[in-house]
Parts: C-alpha cells; structure tokens; sequence
C-alpha cells in the first residue's frame, strides 16, 4: 500500500512539473522602427490565438508577451510576425513580406528610431 502511496505521489508530482503555463510571460526580439511598426507587430502577435497580450518597445525592439501555452508556442508567434514582414533572430521575414513594408519601416536598410517622426501611425 505505501509503494502504491508513493508511485502516485511522484507521478501527481510529475504531471505538475509538466503541466504548461496558462498566462506564461515572454520577451523576444522582433526588428521594425516606427509606431506603423508597432501597431502592425502588436496586432500580428494578437492575432495568433492564445496571446493575451503584446506590447512592441520601439528603442530596445523588445516584444513583451502574455500567452497561454496551452494554445500556442512561441514558433506560432514568430511566424506570424514574419508573415507580417517582421524578422525575429530565428525567423527572417519573405522577400515579398518585407517589401509590402512602407517606406518608412524598411529596417533592414536603416536600423534608427523613426519613432518622433511617426507618432499617429498615418503617412
């Protein structure tokens, strides 16, 4: 009886260390320049189903994350970022993707802030 206790026991204990986060926090870096930049890369991580949150950082290229993983994982993210012409360190955007871009967010040419230059995201 106490083997069967203790084989339990390590098995609840085991399911737990491998159960996934509901609200798990992530930071990756993903390129871009501008509030355009911003909207479109927020936007592009929302939409991908279990992100509950996404805050781009324009200076520090930082994009901070609250998603659900028993949803999604951070690969689904990174794609849907590229698919919005978005490179991340693992994932580099499409040709076609990066040049639907507007003039302004070509941060592959020219990596500088043009934030002060983009406050309303309209061109």
């Amino acid at each position: 009886m106490k083997n069967r206790i203790l084989i339990l026991t390590m098995f609840l204990v085991s399911t737990i260390g491998l159960a996934q986060d509901k609200n798990k926090k992530m930071i990756m870096d993903v390129n871009g320049k501008c509030e355009m930049c911003k909207m479109r890369i927020e936007k592009a991580a929302l939409g991908v189903p279990g992100v509950k949150f996404a805050s781009w950082d324009i200076p520090s290229h930082q994009l901070t994350l609250v998603m659900d993983e028993r949803k999604t994982d951070a690969m689904k993210i990174k794609t849907a970022l590229v698919e919005a012409g978005h490179d991340t360190k693992e994932l580099k955007a499409t040709e076609e993707a990066y040049k639907g871009l507007h003039a302004c967010c070509k941060y592959r040419e020219d990596n500088s802030d043009d934030s002060n230059q983009h406050h309303d995201g309209s061109h």
